[in-house]
């Protein structure tokens, strides 16, 4: 029997990346590979160009032969599916022209063009004499074209760029050369608060705005963005969803690269495979008691209900975790911040005792004050990459998605679970629109976080949603349910019983 019998045969997203090979392995060809692996996408390579670079800058360029470029493209277009080609340093008008040549023989169906002219320290990696290529041949098979200011000023002639108004006008002039999305990348706009970028599909523009983070680490950037971009649409991601998630990716390269030294020169690169470093702080780190198993049995506090049985917070936390609970959110929406935080250290020490990690809802800044392990952010608060640079890699972050596109953005931002909902109705939050038990599962199989399903859920129909064939939903969040009961240890520990006959079931 064949190693392939008997199992199934996976497909794997691949791109193609065509560019130049930075020996500093900040930029270019390694960039490229290390981005696509941080998404989860294989990478192949053509190398149209040898540097010699480091963190100071570019000592040397040797440009690969074209016919050497050709034998590449070949090897791998003929023995490979490839979904996407994204396209990097470019040396020659030779190069531009053979690269397009293949292109349309071999029918590729998706092009990334990183029209990459100068380094990040400013050397120059392509001459003048590449841009006819690049406007008459590449920029018309292109899907999406990612050029930063110079090289947006560069492809028009040289016009200034200097406000988020010359951005929209380079973009729709770019668009009038044949690609069919641009995006303008505002990196180094001045005077500009936020990084902005500018996106345009024909029809409609966009602004993307992100936090401009200041850090040396920033070489590589570029190439970086676009073979995210390429990666997400090799996976079927829609084109703007793909960009948003590349645009996240590479904000929370740069938040977690700010601390390292790598090199004495003025721009170190970022590191690609941050995620890593992360999971390993938190296996390692003061959140090393979380895990995907502590959602099993989720529960979410609610002062009215606990006022209507005449509970304190801590004694129903207490209660919760005695009837079994796994995890616990505070949630308090009425308490003045001071006596929120008073609420908080208590039901923090009671976690504590017992072993089950404590969130708070929404207020980063209640989490900070009393140690809580993490907090729960919803697509309206304050953004996952915001609360982590508060909090540090060591606590747990929790986001509310509805839809697998925000699942996408948590896992980019660095979330470490999603909550998913509401599923059913509920009475705890108002006018709060109902996915069903069909958009749970669509957000689950599109998730590459731990799912935990909240809304309207308790014992009568935990079962219908843990039986979802859905590997990443790992429990429920309930409500009503615990803590709109008279006894919260009897409805916890009838529930935590029922999820523990469906777990030991399924194994």
């Amino acid at each position: 029997m064949s190693e392939t019998q008997g199992s199934a045969l996976q497909w794997l997203p691949h791109v193609l990346t065509v560019a130049g090979s930075d020996s500093g392995a900040g930029a270019g060809i390694q960039a490229d590979i290390k981005a696509c692996a941080a998404a989860g996408v294989y990478c192949s390579s053509v190398i149209t160009a040898v540097t010699a670079q480091n963190t100071v800058g570019v000592q040397g360029v040797y440009s690969i032969a074209e016919e050497f470029v050709t034998e590449q493209l070949r090897s791998v277009l003929s023995d490979m599916k490839v979904d996407v080609i994204k396209t990097g340093m470019l040396p020659s008008p030779g190069v531009i022209t053979v690269l397009c040549q293949i292109i349309k023989e071999f029918q590729v169906g998706t092009v990334v063009v990183d029209p990459v002219m100068v380094s990040t320290s400013g050397d120059i990696l392509s001459g003048p004499s590449t841009l006819t290529g690049f406007l008459e041949q590449l920029l018309p098979l292109a899907d999406i074209v990612t050029p930063n200011l110079k090289e947006a000023s560069a492809l028009l002639g040289g016009i200034s760029l200097e406000t988020v108004g010359d951005m929209r006008s380079a973009a729709k002039s770019i668009h009038d050369l044949g690609a069919r999305n641009v995006l303008v990348k505002g990196g180094d706009l001045r005077g500009s608060s936020d990084a902005i970028d500018i996106f345009f599909d024909g029809e409609q523009f966009h602004e993307l705005s992100g936090p401009r983070i200041i850090t040396r680490n920033t070489h590589g950037t570029g190439c970086t963005l676009a073979s995210y971009i390429a990666a997400e649409l090799a996976k079927g991601t829609p084109m703007l969803l793909a960009v948003q998630a590349a645009k996240s990716f590479v904000e929370s390269a740069l938040l977690f690269s700010k601390d390292l030294v790598i090199g004495s020169g003025p721009q170190g690169p970022f590191d690609h495979l941050y995620r890593m470093k992360k999971h390993q702080n938190d296996i390692n780190g003061p959140n090393s008691r979380f895990s995907a198993d502590s959602l099993l049995l989720y529960a979410v506090t609610d002062s009215r209900m606990n006022r209507k049985w005449s509970r304190s917070m801590a004694e129903a936390v207490k209660a919760s975790i005695e009837g079994g609970a796994t995890i616990v959110q505070l949630r308090e929406k009425e308490a003045e911040t001071g006596k929120f935080i008073d609420i908080a250290v208590k039901c923090v020490a009671i976690c504590r005792s017992y072993g089950v990690p404590l969130l708070i809802n929404d207020r980063v800044d209640v989490a900070l004050a009393c140690d809580a392990d993490g907090v729960h952010v919803g697509q309206s608060d304050m953004p996952v990459l915001f609360a982590r640079k508060i909090l540090g890699a060591g606590k747990i972050i929790g986001v509310s998605c509805k839809t697998p596109a925000q699942a996408e953005k948590a896992w980019a931002d660095g979330a470490d679970y999603i909550g998913c909902g509401g599923v059913f109705p509920t009475t705890t939050k108002k006018n709060n629109p109902t996915i069903g038990l069909d958009g749970l599962k669509a957000v689950c199989l599109s998730s590459k976080l731990p799912v935990v399903a909240i809304g309207g859920i308790g014992a009568e129909n935990a079962q219908s949603v843990m039986e979802l064939s859905a590997p990443n939903l790992k429990g429920v969040a309930v409500v009503s349910a615990l803590f709109d009961q008279e006894s919260v240890v009897a409805e916890t520990d009838r529930l935590k019983s029922l999820l523990m006959d469906m777990v030991m079931t399924d194994r």
